[in-house]
């Protein structure tokens, strides 16, 4: 089976967030085909795959299993040339059929690294939710892994770290009046709108982080308020997002946006996750940029190399799937690039001590 043959495949299970159990039974039964019953831990949807315990250094290839919600229109999964077509073709079902792949063709067991698969779900939603943590708490192993590349999507680049993000309701309070009559209420809209001019001038702030340059930014992303077409608004909530830099803590990033409020609503937090740090002293990131044969770039997003550097392992993001196309509508992936991503983990694993 070739690498288009076997993503295609991939692509052709459903696995929205929150339905990952067919993907999920897949994998174990490609798991039990491949490795002894002792390499195996399954939580819920989630897999860790390989020897947890061995003198070798360990180096972790990390991939989730759920895509987004498809577009209404659809993504028929087929072949054409180059490309694949199909909901996560990008993000990330071709980088996951290059682990599978790797794992079946290298020879685990005399690697100079000793080689984890770390498969997991619920990657696609809110951070408490992801099935990464409960893998952490089953499996402690994870703890003690050199290195950890998560194969989202990268263009084949390497890019080092991650921005944090959170997520705060701002609510704005009025009062309910006839709007023939607004004068007699308080238009807690019309409250908002002060914020939401600064907000919409707010130029995006550079951070630049062992010489890798990340920008620091806050958007509204999703707004509700209003009962009635002919009633002055008593409430109105906004959804904000800021992205914050790596090096900046979570209870820093949560200043920030009451500094920018200040005071002027009511603030909420409801979804935090922290930032990635670098590691440009790690060999095997030394490695791998060498290998990728292009300079490494800044992760202008949140991925789990953030929970991975709050367990003090290092991590980068490195995969096949090009950033432009995750979450489209027609989503598609280079397949000349899953053979790419697996030419340069293949050297890496199978070169470095």
């Amino acid at each position: 089976m070739t690498l288009g043959e076997r993503a295609l495949s991939l692509v052709q299970i459903p696995s929205v967030i929150g339905n990952e159990g067919a993907i999920a039974a897949h994998v174990e039964t490609w798991a039990r085909a491949h490795y002894r019953a002792e390499e195996i831990v399954r939580v819920s949807h989630s897999f860790v795959l390989g020897r947890r315990v061995d003198p070798r250094p360990t180096i972790a290839l990390v991939g989730h299993l759920d895509t987004v919600p498809g577009h209404p229109a659809g993504n028929h999964a087929r072949l054409e040339g180059d490309r694949l077509h199909g909901l996560g073709s990008s993000d990330m079902k071709g980088a996951l059929a290059v682990m599978m792949a790797l794992a079946e063709a290298l020879p685990r067991d005399t690697l100079p690294v000793n080689l984890l698969l770390v498969l997991y779900e619920r990657e696609e939603g809110p951070f408490q939710e992801s099935g990464l943590g409960p893998l952490f708490e089953k499996v402690p192993e994870l703890g003690k892994v050199r290195f950890a590349i998560a194969l989202e999507p990268t263009d084949g680049a390497v890019q080092v770290g991650c921005v944090g993000t959170l997520h705060a309701t701002l609510r704005f309070e009025g009062q309910a009046a006839h709007s023939a009559r607004p004068w007699q209420g308080k238009n807690a809209i019309h409250a908002a709108g002060p914020l939401l001019t600064e907000l919409g001038a707010r130029e995006r702030t550079a951070v630049i982080v062992e010489g890798h340059t990340f920008y620091e930014v806050m958007s509204a992303t999703l707004a509700k308020g209003g009962r009635a077409r002919n009633v002055v608004a008593e409430s109105f909530e906004l959804n904000v997002n800021y992205r914050f830099a790596p090096g900046k803590t979570l209870e820093r990033a949560q200043q920030d946006l009451h500094d920018f409020v200040a005071g002027r609503c009511a603030v909420s937090f409801i979804d935090l996750a922290p930032s990635g740090r670098l590691c440009g002293d790690n060999p095997f990131f030394q490695r791998l940029e060498k290998l990728s044969a292009r300079p490494a770039e800044a992760k202008q997003a949140w991925t789990d190399v953030a929970r991975f550097s709050e367990l003090g392992v290092d991590a980068v993001n490195f995969g096949p799937g090009e950033t432009a196309q995750a979450h489209q509508q027609a989503e598609s992936a280079s397949v000349s690039a899953l053979s790419r991503a697996f030419e340069v983990l293949e050297a890496l694993l199978t070169t470095v001590g």
